[in-house]
């Protein structure tokens, strides 16, 4: 009988390593605490759940590393990405996901797959012995955080994610707010709509920074850090750093036209994506936040077209643990220390949905291919997915490991290609072409392997 594959976590990487193991004919448990040990994040007991944004970010996978990323899990048969697309919602040039169908659907497949089994016991040590993936994400609990630690002789590290907060459409002022995406992004009308947009003069901008770091925000516990991946900055760190900071982030005004005043130019734009399939539900773009509730309602309500917004949810913040992978996990993705156990997601130091599902997808494949004896060649440096594995496994210098998410700065360079912002274009391509040919080589070799 196949040996059995431990996977402890149903996250995105979980729920991806689960499907690839399953689909290569070795039995699979999932491990997932929920519901039976809830998060302060997390709303259901479903797998792949969406605890922040609802987005899979860009889906140019000519011009853009997160989305080379969704070709190669495509091509690789990720359940987590055809899901996505299978509940995709408008949003531009962004792959929007309808967040409950999305995971709901994720759960039942993987349910109802003959290989997998799951199980709402809590894990909290690392085994001796088995084969092992944990997946356990940012909110690894605490008892596994500690034998962790305890492993690896050192302390996981430490940053903190801000989530968004989410309005409810029918109490957003369309007098006030327009919809359109920035440029007219998409190829359709929905998606040249997918936004709503937010206007600010400068007097209500400056207004809004000032009441922004006044308010009351969330104190941290003593011995916790607040080391933000800067992917995710809460709005009134970002503010902190500089007045204009957010002007030229979030809310920058570009590539906008508001129709009720198109003769004035925003000072600042504010926008918002719609969060489920109904187009009921709106997320605040760029908008995590530590602030206190209290806080987080009067502060919004400044922004002009929310003056009378309710909120399906408010931000929130909470830890995020993660490995100094490049001095404990091997190019398998498995603890140099304890080799029968290999690490997934964001734990490993990736950051976002893809990236997380892209590292479940790897360590699925590498798992599987070892206890069938078939052990998996390795994925090449110049795909998206092998970038990252470089990157978190010994590319990245380990006294400053951060989490990353997935871009061209992580790709080795195309000889005889123009430098700078005037070549980027035909750079990019050359990157992502090189890559799709590396990972449909890497995939077809997998193919031959004999049964």
């Amino acid at each position: 009988m196949t040996e059995t594959l431990h996977i402890v976590g149903g996250g995105m990487a979980g729920s991806e390593a689960a499907w690839q193991a399953a689909e290569a004919g070795v039995p699979v448990v999932i491990h997932e605490m929920r519901p039976k040990v809830e998060t302060f994040a997390h709303r259901t007991g479903n797998l792949a759940e969406m605890v922040c944004s609802n987005s899979f970010r860009s889906d140019d996978h000519e011009q853009n590393a997160v989305g080379l990323l969704h070709w190669e899990m495509l091509q690789a048969g990720s359940l987590v990405m055809r899901s996505a697309y299978d509940h995709r919602l408008p949003a531009g040039g962004a792959l929007a996901v309808d967040r409950d169908p999305f995971s709901e659907a994720v759960t039942d497949r993987l349910r109802a797959h003959p290989n997998i089994t799951i199980s709402n016991e809590e894990i909290d040590t690392l085994p001796d012995d088995g084969r092992w993936i944990f997946a356990t994400g940012p909110l690894t609990s605490e008892g596994l955080g500690k034998s962790i630690a305890t492993e690896t002789g050192a302390d996981a590290l430490a940053f903190f994610d801000a989530i968004a907060p989410i309005v409810y459409a029918e109490t957003i002022d369309m007098d006030t707010a327009w919809r359109q995406s920035r440029y007219d992004k998409g190829e359709t009308e929905d998606e040249r709509k997918a936004y709503i947009n937010c206007p600010m003069t400068r007097d209500e901008y400056e207004a809004f920074i000032d009441a922004l770091l006044a308010a009351d925000k969330t104190e941290f516990h003593e011995g916790e850090t607040a080391g933000y991946f800067d992917g995710c900055l809460p709005i009134e760190v970002m503010a902190e750093r500089g007045r204009e900071t957010l002007r030229h982030g979030p809310m920058k005004p570009v590539g906008l036209t508001n129709p009720h005043q198109p003769d004035v130019k925003p000072w600042a734009v504010v926008q918002l994506r719609r969060d489920n399939a109904l187009g009921t539900l709106y997320n605040i773009v760029g908008f995590q936040t530590k602030m206190k509730y209290g806080a987080q309602a009067s502060v919004f309500r400044m922004i002009p077209g929310l003056q009378d917004a309710k909120f399906a949810r408010l931000g929130g913040i909470h830890r995020n643990t993660f490995l100094n992978s490049p001095t404990l996990l091997d190019d398998q993705m498995r603890l140099r220390s304890r080799p029968n156990v290999r690490f997934a997601g964001q734990i490993t130091g990736v950051e976002g949905y893809v990236e997380s599902a892209a590292m479940g997808l790897a360590s699925g494949r590498m798992a599987a291919a070892e206890i069938l004896g078939r052990p998996v060649p390795a994925i090449p440096q110049d795909t998206a997915h092998g970038a990252l594995i470089h990157h978190i496994t010994g590319g990245a210098e380990a006294k400053t490991f951060q989490p990353m998410n997935v871009n061209f700065g992580l790709f080795r360079p195309v000889e005889g290609l123009k430098g700078g912002r005037r070549g980027r274009r035909d750079r990019y391509k050359a990157y992502t072409d090189r890559a799709k040919a590396a990972w449909s080589d890497w995939l077809t070799a997998q193919e031959a392997q004999p049964a």
